[in-house]
């Protein structure tokens, strides 16, 4: 199957962009060891070749900082007045990569000053629209709202089903979504792989009990590691996988009365940062009932470390 930029309906009135194609690329044959299928990718090639993809020059608080990681949304599907649905941003060497984009996201990162036309990865936990609501979005900023237009390319993760998402996505909103004009990837990303997306920056991912999709995150450089959790329920099996990381990004959805499997209570949330023995603990996905209660003394019932209720632009090098 393959996407052109020709393809665009009648209902698309955006100017013309260099002709691209998405095709899909099967990532092995026969059946897996696990039972699953392979995953698919979706590869969106334009006619010329991308410019060579700048590199950040950040400077990090310490010069033994490795990686930063700032939250743009630490909200939920409720509307909330300072904080949108969820989306980080994680910078390590050249890599800049989202996690999540949620309602709102891409607005605020432009109210925070940051730079959303370099972001070169977008990892999504799973298909809930506070958590990817603003893919679309992205894409068409990166198309239609930035000059000169983006060619540098972009690759998106997922878990299993996020290829076949792009395909509905592409049905609704046009080709574009598939074939946007710079080299475009879509893959489902299993849970026994790591990815390598620069010098020494791996990416992988873990199953979490909320919808049959959700993945927690692991981004990892040297001997530094940021595991978030996307949306979750209690697993021990989470605990287990990301022990010892340097900083656990975990949800806090709601308060111990309105507890429920889907998601996590402060005391469920430290007692997770207590089993993975993290070395710092930022909570975000904050449903507005929870931020009536002590969250860091609920918390510190079981987690002695240092904890964070983040805001939408905070930030830390570690």
């Amino acid at each position: 199957m393959v996407w052109d930029a020709s393809m665009r309906g009648a209902t698309d009135e955006a100017p013309p962009v260099r002709r691209a194609t998405a095709t899909i690329v099967s990532c092995g044959t026969g059946p897996r060891p696990t039972g699953a299928p392979w995953p698919r990718v979706y590869i969106s090639r334009v006619s010329e070749p991308p410019a060579a993809r700048p590199r950040t020059g950040r400077s990090f608080s310490t010069d033994a900082d490795r990686m930063r990681l700032r939250t743009i949304g630490t909200g939920t599907a409720a509307p909330h007045p300072t904080r949108v649905a969820a989306a980080h941003l994680v910078e390590a060497d050249d890599i800049r990569l989202l996690l999540d984009c949620g309602s709102g996201a891409v607005h605020r990162m432009a109210n925070l000053g940051v730079d959303w036309s370099r972001i070169t990865h977008v990892a999504l936990s799973h298909f809930h629209a506070d958590h990817i609501a603003d893919l679309p979005l992205l894409i068409m900023g990166w198309r239609w709202g930035q000059l000169p237009p983006r060619r540098e390319p972009v690759t998106i993760y997922g878990p299993a089903g996020t290829g076949a998402l792009f395909e509905r996505l592409a049905a609704v909103y046009g080709a574009w979504m598939l074939a946007p004009g710079f080299p475009l990837t879509v893959r489902d990303l299993g849970p026994d792989e790591i990815i390598r997306l620069g010098d020494g920056v791996s990416l992988s991912a873990c199953p979490v009990p909320h919808t049959a999709e959700s993945v927690a995150y692991s981004i990892s450089e040297g001997d530094t590691r940021l595991v978030y959790t996307g949306d979750t329920g209690v697993s021990e099996a989470l605990g287990v996988w990301a022990h010892g990381c340097t900083v656990l990004l975990a949800e806090c959805s709601l308060p111990d009365a309105m507890a429920i499997r889907e998601h996590l209570t402060p005391r469920q949330t430290g007692a997770l940062a207590a089993q993975a023995q993290c070395a710092r603990l930022v909570l975000t996905h904050f449903y507005p009932p929870v931020e009536a209660v002590d969250i860091v003394a609920e918390v510190a019932e079981y987690y002695a470390g240092p904890v964070t209720c983040a805001t939408d632009g905070w930030s830390i090098d570690f």
